[in-house]
């Protein structure tokens, strides 16, 4: 009896495994996009907007010539700033919508993409554990922050908003431009906000909001917000979790070999609100964050009037409950379609997470078991922080920059892009290291491990390091 062979669909790859995926996809988008359209009958596009395709052909060749003065973002060997591309997914999904452009502020500026914002709102809000929510997408997690502590400002008038030291500047910044006191709480050696400092803080009465960070941008590092949120409720203030880096990590936080640390991650449900960049960890294109407030009286802080919004449904339109005016609806369909393929879920959008933390524990191994470079902190996440192991802090500096400076420089196939980080005397006499501060700060290493690919690439990459260090002369 005759049998049929069995056949396995094709994969859409990122990078450039998936080109050719990639733009079949997106040459259909294209195609039925303007099927779409003709079902509204046939006009004459305006003679201003011709574009001949000679010079259009001349305009796109100068623009593909001028992008190649990049870094390989892509590419595993690239572990320097949290950077990479978005899932091919995405890039469909936004390309997809982006044919009609709609602005999510009101749903007659697209229907559509609001309910898609309006689903994929939800299942964030239930990744963080939150029963009920009001949230919204932002053009960043700058904005999304700035909603939160706007929130924070209405909600707790003439107090302030403590952050960790170590947190983002946008805190700082957006306190400045709210015209509330921001406080920077010292953190311990970790990292992580000093509890004791905090307590001391939230006892004089004039902090009405803390932010906890889960995932600081420089370390990784995550606050304890179990025992943060504890200490508020004793004293009467909120939590705002800035989960902007770290916040998919949710996914994996089980306390298991590749995992991170359960207890901070759950405890965002019992925290008042909460932001996250799905442009970063959620393979979106720039830019793509998101606000959540787990009360939905929080609508109460945004009420305003529009004489020519808001007209076509009794439905609440995302304008309603966002600073922001325009945004565009592309961003939602990208992250809609993504999450269609990789769902929140461990064994989903959690599985291209691990490969990054493993990579980041495998490295931070090597580098112990060797002399050449040592360790500065554990990584708490997917970020390695790590020096030249050199007797005075000068040297230090030296050395990193060298690694940086030189790997960046090397002919392509052999590149390699590191980062570096900042310390002081201090921070390094808290983590146990003996170096001499001759100067009053140095440059470190520092490698953003978050693309899975760089999980294979771990001991070639320790092995890169330390060539370009050997070559260092210092």
């Amino acid at each position: 009896m005759a049998t049929t062979p069995h056949t396995t669909s094709p994969l859409l790859h990122s990078g450039p495994a998936g080109a050719a995926a990639l733009a079949e996809q997106l040459q259909t988008a294209v195609v039925e996009m303007a099927r779409w359209m003709d079902e509204y009958g046939d006009f004459s596009p305006h003679p201003s907007l011709d574009v001949e395709v000679g010079r259009l052909e001349r305009a796109t060749e100068e623009l593909r010539a001028r992008l190649r003065d990049n870094y390989p973002f892509f590419h595993p060997r690239y572990v320097g700033q949290m950077l990479k591309p978005p899932h091919p997914a995405a890039v469909i999904g936004y390309v997809t919508a982006m044919l009609i452009n709609p602005n999510n502020h009101a749903l007659d500026g697209g229907p559509a993409t609001a309910r898609m914002e309006k689903e994929v709102v939800a299942q964030l809000a239930t990744m963080f554990g939150f029963d009920q929510h009001l949230g919204h997408l932002t053009s960043s997690g700058t904005i999304a922050n700035l909603e939160a502590l706007f929130v924070a400002r209405e909600t707790h008038p003439g107090k302030a908003v403590a952050y960790s030291a170590d947190a983002h500047y946008t805190h700082s910044r957006m306190c400045h431009l709210l015209g509330v006191e921001g406080t920077a709480v010292p953190t311990i050696a970790d990292g992580t906000m000093d509890l004791q400092a905090l307590e001391e803080l939230l006892r004089t009465g004039a902090v009405g909001t803390v932010v906890a960070t889960t995932g600081t941008t420089g370390l990784g590092a995550i606050d304890p917000v179990h025992d943060i949120v504890a200490l508020c409720r004793h004293y009467g203030a909120r939590v705002h979790v800035d989960a902007a880096y770290g916040g998919f990590f949710r996914l994996i936080a089980d306390d298991s070999a590749d995992g991170v640390a359960a207890a901070p991650f759950a405890a965002v449900a019992e925290c008042d609100s909460v932001v996250i960049d799905p442009h970063k960890h959620g393979l979106q294109p720039y830019g793509c964050g998101a606000v959540l407030f787990k009360d939905p009286g929080a609508a109460r802080h945004y009420l305003h009037e529009s004489p020519y919004t808001y007209f076509t449904s009794e439905e609440l339109h995302l304008g309603e409950i966002s600073l922001e005016c325009s945004r565009a609806g592309a961003a939602a369909a990208a992250l809609w379609l993504t999450l269609r393929l990789l769902p929140l879920t461990p064994d989903g959008l959690g599985a291209a997470l691990r490969p990054g933390r493993r990579a980041a524990l495998a490295w931070a191994e090597r580098i112990r078991a060797g002399e050449q470079l040592s360790l500065y902190q554990h990584p708490q996440l997917d970020i390695l922080t790590y020096y030249p192991t050199r007797d005075r802090l000068s040297e230090v500096d030296r050395a990193s920059a060298h690694v940086m400076t030189r790997g960046m420089h090397l002919p392509p196939a052999q590149s390699l892009f590191v980062a570096t980080y900042t310390v002081d005397a201090a921070a390094l006499a808290a983590r146990g290291h003996r170096v001499a501060a001759d100067v009053p700060h140095g440059r470190i290493l520092r490698s953003v491990l978050m693309k899975p690919e760089t999980e294979q690439q771990v001991p070639s990459l320790h092995e890169h390091v330390l060539d370009l260090l050997a070559d260092s002369g210092t």
